[in-house]
């Protein structure tokens, strides 16, 4: 599997950046994990929109989803006439909330762009040779973590979440872990993410060999984000910048 950083910032992006949404690519099956502001942009510079197969969206909030408006356009006027219904996995009630700022018409082409599912604890979807689980974690809300397997390589995108007893089961056995770490450290605990440090401990702890620390806010510094994820995980930490692709693969020993 092959990840490519689309949008690496929290709650709203910084100069050249986009907020939360990550192309994971295996065997020609091409999924998008999570569209916020910006994201849709980044993609369109790799991959065509309409060669998608289909989108997950943790959680509501709206540096999440927020571009997924914008890919209702590109579906329904695609060059060739409107495209096939795109699957949408979501939380509970998340699509008819997302429809409530729209006009009646709106609403309408909005429900013919995609196929939609809602996410729940344990749900699998497959496309190719990937699999993807959600697993619900703490943070906002319905919010779930989604771990995607393909080729014996198992990834694990925490989405925005605190470092809990629950995050770590669905963290075990993972070989790269996509981490939350909004939270500079003097904001440890002041709201529902991790720290640089927390998304290492987690890692370390899930015998993970490579931690991504992603979803940080615009004036987090990245350097002093990675320090303080190596000092408590031994594996390699990489901060997550757009277009950045890395390799997801299963090491022996991990």
């Amino acid at each position: 599997m092959n990840l490519t950083v689309l949008g690496s910032a929290a709650s709203y992006p910084g100069a050249g950046r986009a907020c939360a949404g990550y192309l994971l690519e295996a065997d020609g099956a091409a999924l998008l994990l999570d569209c916020g502001n910006g994201v849709l942009g980044n993609l369109g510079r790799v991959l065509d929109p309409l060669a998608l197969d289909a989108v997950f969206v943790t959680h509501g909030h709206v540096d999440h989803f927020a571009d997924v408006y914008a890919m209702q356009a590109a579906l329904r006027y695609a060059p060739d006439g409107p495209a096939a219904a795109l699957p949408l996995h979501l939380p509970p009630g998340l699509f008819e909330r997302m429809g409530a700022v729209l006009t009646e018409h709106g609403r309408a082409e909005f429900a013919e762009a995609f196929e939609v599912s809602e996410l729940a604890d344990g749900a699998r979807a497959s496309y190719g040779a990937v699999t993807v689980t959600a697993r619900g974690v703490a943070h906002s809300g319905d919010t779930f973590a989604l771990v995607a397997e393909a080729g014996g390589a198992r990834l694990v995108y925490t989405a925005d979440a605190t470092l809990d007893d629950a995050l770590r089961v669905v963290a075990a056995g993972a070989d790269v872990i996509l981490a939350d770490a909004t939270l500079p450290e003097p904001y440890r605990g002041r709201a529902p993410h991790m720290t640089a440090a927390e998304a290492g401990t987690l890692a370390a702890g899930a015998g993970a060999h490579t931690l991504v620390l992603t979803h940080l806010w615009p004036t987090v510094n990245r350097d002093a984000a990675a320090a303080e994820a190596s000092a408590v995980f031994g594996g390699r930490v990489i901060v997550a910048e757009e277009l950045d692709v890395i390799d997801i693969e299963h090491e022996e020993g991990t």
